[in-house]
């Protein structure tokens, strides 16, 4: 069955015009670069920057998880 799944994307995607691989091309270039975007401005590295020890890390998240309401 993925073997099925594989042929018709493949197939769906050789066989496309010009057009829709540059626009596929677009697509995907605008979702890198918006998870470039999130990952490293939008979600800094917050257990790294304040705590040293994996200890200390373990210990936060589990403060946090159980005194959050």
């Amino acid at each position: 069955m993925l073997k099925q799944i594989w042929h018709l994307y493949y197939d769906g995607f050789r066989n496309m015009p010009q057009w829709g691989k540059i626009l596929w091309t677009i697509v995907i270039i605008k979702v890198l670069i918006l998870f470039l975007v999130f990952k490293f401005l939008l979600m800094p590295n917050y257990l790294n920057t304040h705590y040293n020890s994996d200890r200390e890390k373990s210990e936060h998240v589990l403060n946090e998880l159980i005194n959050k309401p």
